[in-house]
C-alpha cells in the first residue's frame, strides 16, 4: 500500500493548493499560538472549505481543552485531530478521529502508546526536543518507529525531507509520512519544489 502523505504546517492556500496538485493526501493546519505557524481558524477554515473532497485535514493541539478543540472543529471543519502535547488518554472521546503525538527520545518514550492503542486512528512519532513541541527539522533512530508498529498505524516524522525520505520509507513501512519544516524556503512558507520532490519521492519508495 502506498505510504499516506501529510503536508504539516500551511498558513495560506497557494501552498495547501500547491500541496494537493502535487499529490498530498492531507494538510496539517497548526493551532497553537506559540508556533511561528500557527494559522488563524478563519484562515483555517477558508482554505478548508476549497479543498478537494477527498483531501484529509489534520488540526493540530497542544494541551488543549476538550470543549475548545471542539469549538475549532466547528469553526474549521477540520477531519481529525492531531494532540501533539501531554494530553491524557481521556480527552480522546472527541467528536473527530484522533492522531496521538509522541516525541521520541528512546525506546521508553513509547511508554504512553499502551494507554492510547484502542482510542486513536494512528500514532505520529516526532523527534522530542525540549524546546519545542514540533518542528525540529531533526530525525530520531527510526529503529523504535518500528517498534512502535505494534501498537497502531504509525506516521513518521520529524526532520524528514526530499533527501532522506525514500531511506525512511524503507526501513520504517510507516502507514504515513509528515512534514513541515522540511520542505520550507522559511518557518510557514513552504518551498515547491521542495514539497513536489518529497511527495515524489514518498510515493515512489
Amino acid at each position: 500500500m502506498q505510504v499516506k502523505v501529510k503536508i504539516c504546517g500551511i498558513t495560506n492556500s497557494d501552498d495547501a493548493s500547491a500541496a494537493v496538485d502535487f499529490g498530498a493526501d492531507a494538510l496539517g493546519f497548526v493551532f497553537f499560538q506559540g508556533s511561528p505557524r500557527c494559522i488563524s481558524y478563519a484562515n483555517a477554515a477558508a482554505i478548508i472549505r476549497k479543498l478537494p473532497s477527498f483531501i484529509t485535514t489534520i488540526g493540530v493541539f497542544i494541551n488543549e481543552k476538550p470543549e475548545q478543540i471542539e469549538q475549532i472543529i466547528r469553526l474549521t471543519g477540520i477531519d481529525v485531530v492531531q494532540l501533539h502535547g501531554e494530553e491524557p488518554p481521556g480527552i480522546c472521546n472527541i467528536s473527530r478521529r484522533i492522531i496521538k503525538a509522541i516525541r521520541v527520545k528512546s525506546l521508553e518514550s513509547l511508554d504512553p502508546l499502551i494507554h492510547f492503542k484502542d482510542r486513536v486512528s494512528a500514532f505520529l512519532l516526532d523527534t522530542f526536543s525540549p524546546d519545542v513541541f514540533g518542528g525540529t527539522g531533526q530525525i530520531f533512530n527510526w529503529d523504535i518507529a518500528v517498534e512502535a508498529k505494534q501498537f497502531g498505524k504509525i506516521i513518521l516524522a520529524g526532520g524528514l525531507n526530499p533527501d532522506n525520505i525514500a531511506e525512511a520509507i524503507r526501513r520504517v513501512r510507516p502507514y504515513g509520512v509528515d512534514v513541515s519544516s522540511g520542505v520550507e524556503s522559511e518557518k510557514g512558507k513552504k518551498d515547491r519544489k521542495k514539497m513536489k520532490l518529497f511527495i515524489e519521492r514518498a510515493q515512489a519508495a
